[in-house]
This record gives C-alpha cells, structure tokens and sequence, in this order.
C-alpha cells in the first residue's frame, strides 16, 4: 500500500557483530580491527579502543537476555573495573538503531544495545603474555602485590559468620563434585571423588584456619577472576575484567584470590611467581596465614576451573573439544597437587 512503512525486523545479535566488525563503524579511524568471542561476550579491538558487547544469553548464574539488562550490566562492569583500572574503563557506548534502520556509533537515532568501552592494552605486556616468554620480573610482581594489597585494604568487608563461610566453602567442594561427575564428561570418578574428600576434609580438620580469616575482617569484594589474562604489567600495574555480574562470586578472601593467580601462574609455567607474589603481598598489607591454608585454597580453586573446562563441551564449539579435556586434566592434576600439599 502506497505511503505504508515497511517494517523491518530487529537487527540480531550476528547484524549488530558484523557492522562491529566494519574499521569504519567506529567514531575514531582505525586500521585494524580484530573480533574476539568469548562465552557472553563479543570484543571488538581498533586500534586503540577495545569495545566489549554482551550476548544476549540467560544461564544460572547470570541473565543477559534484554537490552535493559545487558545496560545495567555494563554500567556495573565500569563502576567496579574501575578500581582497578580508572584510566582503561572510559564509557559505556550506546550502539544506535538509525531512522533509516542501520547501526551506527554517532548518537543518531535510538539506542539498541550497549557497549562498554575501554583504551586497549599493550597485548605483549599482559601477564600471561610474558609468561610464555618467560619476560616476568620479580620488581614488577611485587609492584602488582603493593597494588592488590592496597585495593583490598580499601575492600568493603563482608559480613559474614565463620560457620556461614565454611559453609558457602563446603557446599562449593559438593557443587564441584556434582558437575565434574556427570557421566557425559567421562571423568575418573574415583579421582574426583579422593579430591573432594580430602578438600572436605581439611574443612573438617582445620576449621579454625578458616575461622581466623572471618574474624580478621579477611572476606571482603574484590576482583572475582584474578587471572593472568586479566594482568598488564605496564609501570603502573593494570588489574582488567573484574566478575561483574555477580557478586556472590566476588565474595572472597584476598589470599583464595591471589591464590588463584598464584596457580594460574603455575599452570602456565612460571610456578615462581606465586612465591615472589604472596611475600611481596604479605609485606604490603601485614597479612599472615598458615601454608596448608594456602595450599587448600588452591586445591578448591583447581576443582572449580576443572568444572569450568569440561563445561566447556557443553558450548557452541568454538574450540576443539580436546583442548578443554586437557585443561580439565591439567587442573585436577593441581588440585590434587596442593590439597596433598595442604596435608603436608
């Protein structure tokens, strides 16, 4: 019918990817641009800019599935990113729906989705970078450990009692022995099941180590995934891509959290790290602790990223399934490395 307008269908989640992907999309010239997928997420790289766009995906522990939701999730990553990295996280950047039905990033038009915009990093002076060139120094670790104590000591304390805490620790232990037991993953059973109960069991055993950290004021909000990965060591060390959408999972002692890094480190290579990271802390915020405390930690931190390996063959196979079996094997192999170590 004459003078009708046409209507046209939503631009999808794969639309809104492939003008992302376009060098010219951006309100900056760039010369390169390089598209990242993760699991929830899409990271377009220019040349100094990296723009993050969430899927619109709904899981257990998290709920992407509307643009209200996907915003609100990106003021949230900028506001607790910026602890850590005030000068990386800069805006979150509306991605517009034009009169004319096109995208575009110049404020033309109505908001269709959001972005959270951050200045790129150097990518050959992330940690894991350095790491598999073996170019990490101990100054600039412990410049890192005098950063982390600083912003823990500036955490919000969490309230919490001891049993509450031990608790939330042992149903984590159960949670993770679930999961990996599922019969499509083909795990050994036994394995799992001997890891379980010795994490359990230092619970049981040890329950004033974890008492002492509650009554020290040690849980406290902080960083949620401190991995490699997420580690620039420019001069002034840069701490990335914080847990944001949950805060239960950012619920934590600071020792569980470098910890993890601690084995991350490990993993890769450069087991020294952990013993030039955790004294350099320790002399920073005159935090004391037990070694078998330590050694649990890490044990309990191995079985949850074994959980999120293998659930990886569950995803849209964006990698082979045998890179995922391999990690899986690699952190039990350190889960029971250091739940071993924590009876020592």
């Amino acid at each position: 019918m004459a003078g009708e307008v046409e209507q046209r269908a939503a631009p999808s989640l794969a639309d809104k990817v492939a003008f992302l992907k376009q060098p010219g999309s951006y309100p900056k010239p760039t010369l390169r641009m390089e598209a990242v997928e993760t699991h929830i997420s899409w990271v377009f790289l220019t040349d100094a800019f990296a723009y993050k766009l969430k899927k619109p995906v709904r899981y257990e522990y998290l709920d992407f599935s509307t643009p209200e939701a996907r915003r609100l999730d990106c003021e949230e990553e900028l506001r607790l990113n910026r602890r850590l990295a005030a000068e990386v996280y800069l805006a979150v950047a509306p991605l517009m729906l034009g009169p004319d039905g096109s995208l575009n990033l110049r404020g033309q038009g109505r908001p269709l989705d959001w972005l959270v915009q951050m200045r790129r990093l150097p990518a050959e002076r992330m940690l894991d970078a350095l790491i598999r060139q073996r170019a990490v120094t101990e100054g600039e670790v412990r410049g890192l450990a005098r950063k982390l104590a600083a912003f823990y000591a500036g955490s919000v304390q969490e309230r919490m009692s001891a049993e509450a805490y031990r608790q939330r620790l042992a149903g984590e232990i159960a949670k993770n022995l679930e999961e990996l037991s599922r019969p499509e993953f083909r795990l050994p059973t036994q394995r799992l099941v001997r890891i379980a109960e010795a994490q359990s069991a230092f619970l049981q055993r040890q329950p004033a180590l974890l008492d002492a950290r509650v009554a020290q004021g040690r849980i406290v909000e902080g960083h949620g995934d401190l991995r490699p990965q997420h580690v620039c060591l420019t001069p002034e060390p840069v701490v990335i891509d914080c847990l944001e959408f949950k805060r239960d999972f950012r619920i934590l002692d600071p020792l569980d959290e470098l910890g993890y890094l601690a084995l991350e480190c490990e993993r890769l290579g450069m087991p020294e790290i952990g013993p030039w990271l955790l004294p350099a802390y320790s002399e920073a915020s005159g935090d004391r602790w037990p070694a078998p405390l330590l050694h649990f930690y890490q044990s309990c931190r191995a079985s949850l990223r074994a959980k999120l390996a293998i659930w990886h063959l569950q995803d849209d196979g964006r990698h082979p399934p045998e890179k995922w079996i391999r990690a899986t094997h690699e952190y039990l192999d350190l889960a029971e490395r250091h739940i071993e170590q924590a009876r020592a």
